[in-house]
């Protein structure tokens, strides 16, 4: 990223936590990021996620060099999707509609409409007795790509399909996870540069 943005400071606001779905049906023990979801400690992701932003854009001196910083958001980062990949067709079908509403309510909260997403497209390991890990995967993956045409300011990474696995049938080797953050960089780059050149 700095070498794509030389002049700029760069900061990342992280929120992830591993296995969780968008649709509350999906959400197991991993939860899940409906805004209408009462979870563990009545929270759900969506509710942690925005705790995360705001202790995020409190901050007003990040380096600490003694001068008041002010963030600028730049775009959104989503590897997400497995989760409701997991359980039923009917969840799978209604990944896209959830998926537009959480980056709609990610836009607002960031207080910018057209904020660039780029999203990690999901795949399979195969390492599964059955060869599919995700057994509704392609209906996900379906749906991002819908999102992506179908949203001004989105991109999708499709490397994930290349990429190998580590020591279980859900994670990326280390390889993958660099390639990805390389991809997610070129993307929000391209977008920002895009959006610049519209009139």
């Amino acid at each position: 990223m700095k070498k794509l943005f030389p002049n700029d400071k760069i900061a990342l606001i992280k929120y992830a936590r591993e296995g969780t779905s968008i649709d509350s049906a999906a959400a197991g023990n991993f939860g899940c990021w409906d805004a209408d979801f009462n979870g563990k400690n009545g929270l759900n992701q969506y509710d942690n996620f925005l705790i995360t932003v705001k202790n995020a854009l409190s901050e007003h001196d990040i380096d600490k060099d003694g001068q008041k910083d002010r963030i600028v958001p730049s775009g959104i980062i989503w590897m997400q999707g497995e989760g409701d990949a997991s359980y039923t067709e009917e969840i799978a079908n209604a990944y896209y509609g959830h998926l537009k509403i959480l980056m709609n309510q990610m836009r607002a909260a960031l207080l910018t409409d057209d904020l660039p997403v780029v999203i990690g497209k999901i795949s399979d390991s195969g390492k599964d007795a059955s060869g599919r890990v995700w057994k509704m995967g392609e209906l996900v993956q379906y749906a991002q790509e819908k999102f992506v045409k179908t949203d001004k300011n989105a991109s999708i990474v499709r490397s994930t399909k290349n990429y190998g696995y580590g020591n279980d049938p859900w994670h990326y080797n280390s390889e993958g996870y660099i390639d990805l953050g390389e991809k997610f960089a070129d993307e929000v780059f391209r977008l920002i540069i895009n959006s610049e050149k519209k009139p």
